[in-house]
């Protein structure tokens, strides 16, 4: 078993009309046993930017802190929130500084530009970037969730149309692979306002 698939995770994110939505799954596992229920792999940079972290747990919550860290001190000196694309840029230059003993984890990042266009991005463990404008997935189940994503998802869809997409992408994909699953939880990001849901899913 890889390393990355330790813990277990299904993080897939999602870009509408002016809005962009990213949910992960909520089990915390040691490769086939479950630990926790309630394990969210959403971290919130700021109001319109989200960060999602597949991978090793342990990893995850010290990349979480750093980039917590790293955005404060960048809203001292600049005196605005970053941008979702040089955040990008951070979380990737990051990762690649580390890339011989590198960080366990598989970046997803979520949030709409000051314009309102939503920017997406995935990258892996030392921050190699792929930029997405339709969905980007990451984690254990990144097989069965591209491919429902695939059917699922298309243009210009409203908040309410992208929560349900994603939802039920998620639950679908989660659903075919055993190390990621028991509900989920989906942020939906537009220009004025973040709704967070939390899902039920199969408890097995």
């Amino acid at each position: 078993m890889s390393i990355f698939e330790y813990n277990g995770s299904a993080i897939v994110a999602m870009a509408g009309k002016e809005c962009v939505a990213i949910g992960s799954d909520l089990r915390f596992g040691v490769q086939l046993q479950t630990l926790a229920t309630d394990y969210k792999k959403i971290y919130k940079i700021h109001d319109q930017l989200f960060l999602g972290l597949a991978g090793l747990g342990t990893d995850a919550e010290t990349l979480s802190q750093r980039f917590a860290f790293k955005h404060n001190l960048y809203r001292l000196r600049e005196e605005r929130d970053i941008k979702p694309s040089a955040f990008g840029q951070m979380v990737s230059a990051t990762l690649y500084e580390r890339r011989f003993g590198p960080y366990f984890c598989q970046p997803v990042i979520a949030g709409l530009e000051p314009d309102g266009t939503p920017y997406l991005c995935g990258m892996d463990s030392i921050g190699a970037q792929e930029t997405a404008k339709d969905f980007m997935v990451a984690g254990t189940a990144t097989d069965s969730l591209l491919g429902i994503c695939e059917s699922l998802w298309r243009p210009d869809l409203g908040p309410e149309e992208l929560f349900e997409t994603v939802s039920q992408a998620l639950l679908s994909g989660q659903d075919r692979d055993c190390l990621a699953g028991w509900g989920a939880v989906v942020y939906v990001i537009t220009k004025d306002k973040v709704i967070a849901r939390t899902l039920k899913g199969r408890m097995d």
